[in-house]
């Protein structure tokens, strides 16, 4: 059965053989959905959304066509057959049958992770592949997998940190259910599976969305990708929320990885990190849901807990401090991004165990390495 539940961006199917497609476009005056080739126009509606229905089912391919006959893939696609540059594909999330049905979680208290790149993890690089080779992960006493970026980007391998299709499986690596079958075998091990997720900027090639939506971003905030995201508009803050909560409910991933959230400006109250971890706890009551950030600024707040010791936000943050300190202390290497950990290594990791954060009398100050960072995430994309 398909879910009746209609998100505010992309497709999806109502029925089987019925679709609704969204697009905010408030650049635009008119948007034509492009379906198997044939033109529907779309209606629009106040706040710069299009939207229409018609007959479609999964598999079938699709654009979105602007006023001046640019064709663009949808910005929340769920697959892309042909790569970023192609058009969309409609998929039935309902359709998987998941093995591991009953799965709930672990605690967090009990993860082990090891970090997977499924391009590098085996030499075919899918995510079928990946999932063949996790017996030997969980042999080694591995609890949980945290996957780098797999949002589509151009061209076929790369790290995935400059992703411009955020909902979409890079199609390298496999389709959907691809994904969703490597999920299962690992909730079948007993294993968690976590999913690291951009949400600070798009890749700098094959992302549409300034030709039809400029208000998505910020010029005015840069940050070292590129223009900042206009967190503060509605439309911008409902993509990446339904974004985690489309990776936690389609794909049952057990949690998310977000990247450099010192990048994600918003002026707006409450802060859009405040608004996806409580989405995020609401929806998920009956599983152990985690949320990890990695945070420059060392905030605490964002990882604090309630009275009760429960979760207030985020469960956990990504230990930079501690990592750069033993990476010292193994290489001896002091430059970029451990410059600032040479002097003392085993200090900055003993105040990172005990405190969770170096002191910054210790290492410099986050902001100063924000040019490094810019620099490694340009390699790595």
């Amino acid at each position: 059965m398909h879910s009746r539940v209609r998100k505010t961006w992309g497709a999806d199917l109502t029925s089987g053989d019925d679709a609704h497609f969204r697009l905010w476009a408030p650049d635009e005056r008119a948007v034509r959905l492009i379906l198997n080739g044939a033109p529907h126009a779309m209606r629009a509606l106040d706040g710069g959304w299009f939207e229409v229905s018609g007959r479609a089912r999964a598999g079938d391919r699709y654009w979105f066509e602007l006023s001046d006959g640019t064709r663009v893939a949808d910005p929340a696609s769920r697959a892309q057959a042909e790569g970023a540059s192609g058009p969309s594909v409609l998929v039935d999330h309902s359709a998987y049958e998941w093995k591991a049905a009953s799965w709930r979680g672990r605690p967090w208290e009990e993860a082990i992770i090891s970090e997977l790149h499924v391009g590098c993890f085996t030499p075919e690089g899918t995510f079928r592949a990946a999932a063949r080779r996790l017996p030997h992960l969980a042999e080694a006493g591995i609890t949980a997998i945290e996957i780098m970026p797999v949002a589509e980007f151009p061209g076929s391998r790369g790290w995935g940190y400059d992703g411009v299709l955020p909902y979409a499986p890079h199609h390298v690596y496999g389709t959907p259910d691809d994904l969703k079958a490597l999920i299962d075998a690992a909730h079948g091990l007993d294993m968690m599976i976590l999913l690291d997720v951009v949400y600070n900027h798009f890749g700098p090639e094959g992302n549409s969305l300034p030709r039809y939506a400029s208000r998505f971003f910020n010029g005015d905030r840069p940050t070292p990708w590129g223009a900042s995201i206009a967190f503060e508009e509605p439309a911008v803050r409902r993509f990446f929320i339904e974004n985690a909560l489309y990776w936690l409910r389609d794909f049952r991933f057990d949690g998310l990885r977000l990247d450099a959230t010192d990048q994600i400006r918003d002026t707006s109250e409450p802060h859009f990190l405040a608004v996806l971890a409580r989405e995020v706890r609401e929806t998920f009551v009956d599983r152990s849901v985690h949320l990890v950030i990695e945070d420059a600024t060392r905030r605490r707040k964002l990882v604090r807990r309630n009275g009760d010791g429960s979760i207030a936000h985020f469960t956990a943050g990504w230990n930079d401090d501690f990592h750069h300190g033993l990476h010292v202390v193994a290489t001896s290497e002091a430059r970029g991004f451990y410059r600032p950990f040479a002097k003392r290594p085993w200090q900055a990791m003993r105040e990172a165990m005990t405190e969770g954060f170096a002191a910054s009398e210790t290492t410099e100050k986050p902001a100063r390495l924000i040019g490094r960072k810019a620099r490694c995430h340009r390699r790595r994309g």
